[in-house]
């Protein structure tokens, strides 16, 4: 099939086939598809949303408060009910499933970074497929990832896949909201992802962005930069799964960009929330950009956040555009005394220094193109 390991992500909306409860008429067929793969010598992770719905579906749809805490008690209770799932339907196949529920804590630790990784590999390993999902039942805003699109593509980099196949309610990416505008069209290929295809994803107001077209994007953008390929199509297509590990047209595919980071700055981009921004001027906007070169503290205009050293942090030019993503050496105190200062002069202004860098460049992700 040309793959080596895929990861497949399922909404909710493939999952219910748009109903209030799990179609499993319809998880089984999914399953039997990952099979088809498994058994061609293709690798499989799967990254499954559904926890809540099936919460919601054991419990006999109860009238609860929309608070956190009954979000998560919907998310306990239906965690084990989909799993208990997926592991029912793929022992038809005579497969075995593991378990990892993470949290972007898991993530952006690096020893915990490495330990998932682990721990993926060794299910693969013994063919065994890992479903993964946020852990909501612990998960507060402040450790989520946020949405199931892009904790798939950190699966994806976690388990260093070479495609990320995300399955929705749509058929991919239009040019326009196909169902305002009868003459809007499947966007087939995408070798690009900037501003204007950001903007065709929307946010909740178009039909574009209801199906979380702009998340689906922003994961997207982080597997093709890891060298992963990108399909994004309908989960009720016929042979959806089989048909994009087969390199057959369905949906919309995203390229790999042909350079893909390390390792290292797979996990900066993987797995770190960004806790502040600096904004820098057009020098030092060129060097980082053009020159690949790291960002000194003279190159620095402004600083917005708190955060200590280590935190990773948006690198914006003057005119609000973001051009990089990286690791701050020194603390939001520190900078904003050492900005706009010579190198030579930290140590003077701080009494010691963590190197002429604020962010090296090994420890930086350009998000340029």
């Amino acid at each position: 099939m040309g793959y080596r390991r895929v990861v497949v992500k399922l909404g909710t909306s493939v999952l219910t086939s748009g109903s209030k409860k799990l179609d499993k008429a319809h998880m089984v067929e999914l399953a039997r598809q990952m099979t088809q793969l498994m058994r061609a010598g293709v690798e499989v992770v799967l990254c499954t949303s559904g926890a809540i719905a099936a919460g919601r579906e054991h419990l006999q749809y109860p009238v609860f408060p929309d608070t956190m805490a009954n979000k998560q008690l919907l998310a306990a209770v239906g965690q084990s009910q989909l799993i208990l799932a997926w592991s029912q339907l793929f022992s038809i196949y005579g497969l075995h499933v593991g378990q990892l529920l993470l949290t972007r804590a898991d993530l952006h630790d690096r020893e915990r970074y490495l330990n998932a990784r682990d721990t993926l590999n060794a299910l693969l390993a013994n063919n065994i497929i890992p479903i993964i999902n946020e852990n909501d039942a612990v998960a507060t805003n402040e450790i989520k990832v946020g949405d199931n699109d892009n904790l798939s593509a950190r699966a994806a980099l976690l388990c260093d896949a070479d495609l990320l196949i995300l399955l929705t309610d749509q058929k991919g990416l239009f040019d326009a909201d196909p169902r305002t505008n009868p003459d809007a069209q499947l966007i087939k290929q995408v070798a690009n992802i900037d501003d204007s295809l950001r903007l065709l994803a929307g946010g909740s107001v178009s039909g574009l962005g209801t199906g979380g077209m702009a998340t689906k994007l922003e994961a997207a953008d982080i597997a093709r930069r890891a060298g992963i390929e990108v399909v994004i199509a309908s989960g009720h297509h016929p042979d959806v799964i089989t048909k994009v590990a087969d390199r057959e047209s369905v949906g919309t595919h995203f390229s790999a960009i042909e350079n893909p980071l390390e390792s290292r700055k797979q996990w900066i981009l993987a797995g770190s929330a960004t806790q502040g921004k600096l904004i820098i001027d057009a020098g030092a906007s060129t060097a980082v950009v053009a020159n690949g070169r790291s960002l000194l503290s003279k190159g620095i205009v402004a600083v917005e956040g708190k955060f200590d050293r280590g935190a990773t942090l948006l690198i914006i030019d003057q005119q609000g555009k973001v051009l990089a993503k990286g690791m701050s050496r020194y603390c939001a105190n520190d900078l904003s005394k050492i900005s706009g200062k010579h190198s030579n002069d930290i140590e003077h202004l701080l009494g010691y220094d963590y190197g002429d860098a604020v962010i090296h460049r090994n420890d930086m992700v350009v998000l340029n193109n």
